[in-house]
């Protein structure tokens, strides 16, 4: 018997319409805000307070992510300063998992142009929009929709998300939205560009050949995530992104100058202060299993806001679709592997853990757990 009026709400809540009518209007979380006198937030976007607090956010200059200049690299300086240079990479992967980079040879100008693509592409008229809504993840290469994991996920993020595969195999141009096409092109054949270089420093990093990444497949595939976070009336209730480690090799992110990305770092959230030009890198999954742990996928996510919307540029180095994801088999590296540093994961396809990643949805736990020996 339902005696009060809590009850009565909570017997009365149909979480799964809710959801469906978000998924079904294809106009996102955006949508909703251009609705109008949106006061408090949907229920279905609000998460358990205890998750969302359950560690501090440390403001404190004693925490804050490594920098490091590429100018050296870039310009093909000395062999000191490389040396130097591989040295601060490997640190901050060790210690951190993330690391900004500056003088990375993107110019600031297509940095912003990108960002005001993206922005552009979310801002544009719903019609146009809804023509690439799907959640068809496995044979598209440009889709639109709002969370991923939106049927699975405890509470929905306050997020709508352009997905574009641009490696290894380019798009038809005219698959990709108009509004941002030339700067999505151009973007993203520049960070294919940087890539190569972080591959190679990480390979110095871990004792390896220089192009030894590059050779068993790391920087072969790259999809891209135009991420839009509206202004939120109700931020301390939800989050623009879930607590979450990525799940390729390497994720290279743009993000405008509004902040909100945290990562975890010694049990306390640790804010990414933005830096006008600058590109912030973070091991991905894939990358932990293959150097056994030597360097973290660390767990990080985004925090809603009352001001915006704040606009992000994820590039994500690994292949998405197939053949390409279930073509090769990775496991950790067996140059770094001895009787002292034993194998700690078993051997995956992309496509295999990839499809774990998703079905988990963003917990906050790494997928990496089911691999374990």
């Amino acid at each position: 018997m339902v005696t009060n009026a809590v009850e009565l709400a909570e017997s009365n809540y149909d979480r799964e319409s809710e959801l469906k009518a978000l998924d079904e209007s294809k106009t996102g979380v955006k949508g909703l805000v251009d609705a109008g006198n949106l006061v408090k937030i949907p229920r279905i976007f609000i998460h358990e307070q205890q998750r969302l607090h359950k560690y501090t956010t440390h403001g404190g200059s004693k925490f804050s992510i490594p920098v490091v200049d590429l100018r050296g690299i870039i310009d093909e300086g000395d062999t000191n300063l490389r040396r130097r240079i591989v040295d601060q990479v490997r640190d901050a992967c060790e210690k951190w998992g993330f690391f900004q980079v500056v003088n990375h040879g993107i110019p600031v100008s297509v940095l912003d142009n990108m960002i005001d693509g993206v922005r552009a592409f979310h801002e544009q008229d719903p019609g146009v929009k809804k023509t690439f809504y799907t959640r068809d993840f496995t044979n598209k290469k440009v889709v639109y929709n709002t969370n991923f994991d939106l049927y699975r996920a405890p509470a929905t993020q306050w997020r709508d998300t352009l997905t574009c595969v641009v490696a290894p195999r380019l798009p038809d141009p005219q698959e990709l939205p108009a509004v941002c096409r030339d700067i999505t092109l151009d973007y993203t054949d520049r960070i294919m560009k940087l890539g190569h270089i972080l591959f190679q420093l990480l390979s110095e990093a871990l004792g390896l050949n220089l192009n030894y990444l590059k050779d068993i497949g790391c920087t072969e595939g790259l999809y891209l995530q135009g991420q839009y976070y509206p202004p939120c009336p109700q931020p301390e209730l939800t989050l623009g992104t879930s607590e979450h480690a990525d799940s390729g090799f390497l994720t290279v992110l743009l993000q405008d100058q509004l902040g909100g990305l945290q990562v975890l770092h010694e049990n306390q959230w640790v804010n990414v202060t933005p830096i006008h030009g600058a590109l912030v890198i973070n091991v991905g999954d894939l990358f932990q299993l293959i150097s056994n742990d030597k360097f973290s996928s660390v767990i990080h996510r985004v925090l809603a806001n009352n001001i915006g919307p704040r606009i992000s540029v994820a590039c994500f180095f690994r292949t998405q679709l197939p053949p390409e994801n279930s073509a090769r088999i990775y496991g950790p590296i067996k140059e770094l592997l001895s009787d002292e540093n034993p194998p700690i994961y078993r051997e995956t396809t992309i496509k295999d853990f990839v499809s774990h990643f998703f079905n988990k949805g963003l917990d906050g736990i790494s997928a990496l757990q089911y691999l374990k020996l």
